[in-house]
């Protein structure tokens, strides 16, 4: 019964089948794919609706040539099939198309077409590397995924319910003065192309003025989120006078943008109605001077002049609707410039999913260098060959810049190797997909990423699947379950079900490493990457977490990053990084027994830190 009213389904968060096109109509068909027999069933109704125009203003001049020939004492009986015609049209007829007319597009369209158009713009961003990220506003690109979606979303529902409806509406406007008389249908045809001619000319300018302000309305949005999700740093700075400067230059930026947009709709407007006030001079001054040569009727000027004004004044309607739709083209444009780039970080065609991992982890002459491709390679690492045996704990060392993260970036495959190749248990990195790879490790980070949701929510992101008892075993084991239990938000949520914050600013740094902690254990991966995972934490704290974090260890392959030497003193080899290089190798013992730069770095250290004078820096 609702297919009968509303229409075909569509189908609200179907996934595409292909990567988005970069040119506007074949990106708007791969939006919509499998939208079409919900978008044909609304633009049915639409075009039934636009018919209604010619089909009212026949049955006026029926009516009207009735009224001045009939007797009127006879003339509801002389004419009652026209009466109950009339009746029929206006009581029955016309408000159940209408009626389906909105149905379609309030009930099929509008509600699912954006989400359908978001879901996919939306997932497409999500598999971008992480470069594209780094290099652009996360606000500006969250507004371009709505600013696009809805864009798309009003041109489509906008062409069905403006362009189907005006087109119907003329042609059956041409049938009916065709009826009256050739040369009148001439006049309006004349008149529809002088319209469409003046319509294309300033749509082309209206187009390019929506894309300029489309991107300058994005830019505000990036440079305000990006000041709210620092607004900790600007308070410390003190500078919210340099913010309030960045915010308005990009204000400023928008709203001359929105004036050269303005003036541009200004005088379209000015031109639309002067353009308006001519159809209703031909038509019916035409259907009169014919009247007057006794080859038209009262009635026909009647139709003529419902016709003629009824589209003079959707005139007004189509031509704004028209710009809107034009303008939303811009923002579609600006949207897919910023949204739909290649991935530059591809699962090869044939990627297997990598299988459970038993840890064994080598690099092979592996060489990466940061921004390398645009001709400014810096950082990294160089030629590095290293083989870590399953189950075994790898310590990782060396000043900033050294290359430890790198390395784990690479391992991870956030990037790809330059020179070289990444083996676990045998499988090349790049021939496994990256889902299954980063399934098979863990991480804790320095800087440590919340989610704004409850810490539930963030606890089992490491496990979605996990039970309650297994979620609260893992926050035991990273000391988190006493804290998480005294917490309480701003609505009175309180333990597990209160809300950290966004990026968990609600939260110590301390207490955000030992939620990632538990985290990790709860995701129990076979390989566990610690990148300065307890930095934050003080000693008494600490201690108790290098418990928990032994037993998590046990039977995983470890990567530990520290710049704390005493975190990683009883791993099982320590590897020494130098500009990118691996420039000493072996245990604690070892290592300060050759009295290199290891043992530097450990009579260096004060309070357990690396030192970050001299060559270390390099």
């Amino acid at each position: 019964m609702n297919s009968l009213i509303f229409g075909p389904a569509i189908p609200p968060f179907a996934e595409a089948e292909s990567p988005p096109p970069r040119s506007l109509g074949r990106f708007l068909g791969w939006a919509v794919k499998g939208a079409w027999p919900g978008i044909l069933w609304a633009t049915f109704w639409s075009a039934a609706a636009g018919s209604l125009e010619a089909v009212s203003a026949t049955i006026l001049g029926h009516v009207v040539d009735a009224a001045t020939t009939a007797n009127p004492v006879t003339a509801l009986t002389d004419h009652w099939h026209l009466a109950a015609i009339f009746l029929g049209f206006y009581l029955v007829l016309r408000p159940l198309i209408f009626g389906l007319n909105t149905a379609a597009a309030s009930v099929r369209i509008e509600p699912n077409l954006f989400p359908l158009i978001l879901s996919r713009v939306h997932r497409w961003t999500m598999g971008q590397a992480v470069t594209f990220f780094d290099n652009d506003f996360a606000g500006r690109i969250a507004q371009k995924q709505m600013q696009t979606a809805r864009a798309a979303t009003d041109i489509v529902s906008g062409t069905i319910e403006t362009v189907a409806f005006a087109l119907a509406s003329v042609v059956g406007s041409v049938a009916l003065l065709m009826a009256i008389n050739g040369w009148v249908s001439g006049l309006l045809v004349l008149w529809v192309t002088a319209y469409g001619l003046f319509i294309r000319g300033f749509l082309k300018r209206i187009r390019g003025a929506s894309a300029g302000r489309a991107a300058a309305r994005a830019n505000v949005t990036g440079q305000i989120v990006d000041t709210v999700t620092n607004m900790k740093t600007v308070k410390l700075f003190a500078h919210a006078e340099h913010e309030d400067r960045a915010a308005l230059e990009a204000m400023g930026s928008f709203r001359a943008k929105a004036t050269e947009y303005g003036i541009i709709s200004s005088w379209f407007r000015l031109a639309l109605m002067a353009l308006a006030g001519v159809l209703p001079v031909l038509l019916v001054g035409g259907t009169a001077a014919l009247w007057m040569n006794d080859n038209a009727t009262a009635g026909d000027i009647a139709a003529a002049g419902a016709i003629s004004f009824r589209l003079a004044q959707m005139t007004g309607w189509v031509s704004f609707s028209l710009m809107s739709i034009f303008g939303n083209i811009g923002e579609v444009e600006d949207g897919i410039s910023t949204l739909t780039p290649p991935y530059t970080l591809t699962d090869a065609p044939d990627a297997i999913d990598l299988p459970r991992s038993k840890g064994a982890v080598q690099f092979d002459g592996v060489t990466f260098a940061y921004g390398r491709r645009s001709g400014a390679g810096r950082g990294g690492v160089d030629g590095i060959n290293l083989a870590i045996f399953p189950g075994e704990k790898i310590g990782v060392v060396g000043a900033s810049g050294a290359g430890k993260s790198t390395l784990v970036s690479l391992l991870l495959r956030l990037y790809d190797a330059e020179q070289g190749r990444i083996l676990i248990d045998g499988h090349d990195v790049r021939s496994v997909t990256q889902e299954s790879l980063r399934r098979q490790i863990g991480m804790v980070t320095q800087e440590t990423a919340m989610f704004n949701r409850t810490a539930r929510d963030n606890i089992l992101y490491g496990n979605p699947d996990a039970t309650e008892d297994q979620m609260i075993a893992a926050a035991r084991a990273a000391e988190a379950h006493d804290f998480i239990l005294s917490l309480q938000d701003h609505q009175g949520r309180t333990g597990y079900d209160a809300y950290l914050g966004e990026r968990g600013v609600k939260l110590s740094g301390g207490q955000r490493q030992r939620i990632a902690l538990a985290r990790a254990f709860l995701k129990d991966a076979p390989i566990l990457v610690l990148d300065e995972a307890t930095s934050a934490l003080d000693s008494e704290v600490e201690a108790s977490i290098q418990e928990a974090l032994a037993r998590v260890m046990q039977g995983k392959t470890v990567v530990a990053i520290a710049h704390r030497l005493s975190t990683i003193a009883e791993m099982d080899r320590i590897i020494v990084l130098d500009q990118g290089r691996i420039v000493e190798e072996g245990s604690h013992s070892e290592l300060l027994a050759r009295n290199g730069l290891y043992a530097r770095y450990w009579n260096r250290q004060s309070g357990g830190f690396i030192g970050t004078d001299e060559k270390e820096l390099a």
